[in-house]
């Protein structure tokens, strides 16, 4: 790894972590995150594949009221370095993804403590009259979170490759990264019904248990699921404008409001 990279990976991974709070640009997600450290690597086509597939780990993964989800820019940026500098497979990427997002749900808390202080402080300006005193709370706050993802990266970049990592990631029994990898997919299922359940969307759940019995009992592919699920999409946007168009027919009111309020209501 040349120094360039180093610089643009730690710059990346700051990125990544500011994004998992500003939820604007979506950096911090792994399809973005490990497609960017592929880049700068010069392996972007493993980055996309890992990113890939960690997106469907991650996609449950949302911060609901005060509870944190766990961290997929830190989990994203540390298994995307592991995979392509420490030549790592898929798999044992995945499975450090799952420990390494708790590991930085942790961090992530920790930083957003600290971050309290900034915010008393932002009050403070705020009572001067102070503008940029509160512009350098919010950025300092940021830089926060770019620092929380930046220096685990850069670590782990440093470290990664050398026989003493390689031999401490072959010493893991293959039991415990089987279990991690299949307790990911357990996460998946997870992270689809809490999203579905969240969007109070329950005419979905046919859909939702649709996909899955397809998955294990056929061979189709993502291409081949993205096709069910724009046909299955078709049929029930089409279903919902004929509902539509059926109680608009249906419907005798005047279009005056008063008209339509019936006298006894009034009583």
């Amino acid at each position: 790894m040349t120094t360039i990279q180093f610089i643009l990976l730690i710059v990346v991974a700051a990125v990544a972590g500011m994004g998992s709070v500003l939820d604007e640009c979506q950096f911090h997600r792994p399809l973005v995150a490990c497609t960017l450290v592929g880049l700068v690597l010069g392996d972007i086509t493993t980055g996309i594949i890992l990113g890939g597939t960690l997106e469907m780990l991650a996609l449950g993964w949302m911060n609901v009221g005060a509870a944190m989800a766990p961290d997929a820019a830190l989990a994203s940026v540390v298994s995307a370095i592991l995979v392509i500098v420490g030549h790592q497979s898929i798999g044992a990427g995945i499975a450090l993804a799952v420990p390494l997002a708790a590991a930085g749900q942790v961090l992530t808390i920790f930083v957003r403590t600290i971050t309290v202080f900034f915010q008393h402080l932002a009050d403070k300006f705020a009572l001067e009259g102070n503008a940029f005193g509160i512009e350098m709370c919010h950025i300092g706050g940021l830089l926060l979170q770019g620092i929380r993802v930046a220096v685990p990266a850069a670590i782990v970049a440093a470290v990664a490759g050398t026989d003493t990592v390689n031999a401490m990631l072959a010493s893991i029994p293959e039991v415990i990264t089987r279990g991690l990898q299949v307790s990911g997919g357990f996460i998946v299922v997870v992270g689809y019904a809490m999203v579905i359940n969240m969007m109070n969307a329950k005419s979905l759940m046919p859909y939702f248990f649709l996909g899955f019995l397809i998955a294990v009992f056929t061979n189709v592919n993502l291409i081949g699921f993205g096709a069910i699920g724009l046909i299955c999409a078709y049929f029930h946007i089409r279903g919902l404008q004929r509902e539509l168009n059926a109680a608009a027919a249906g419907s005798t009111g005047s279009g005056d409001g008063l008209d339509d309020i019936d006298d006894s209501e009034l009583m």
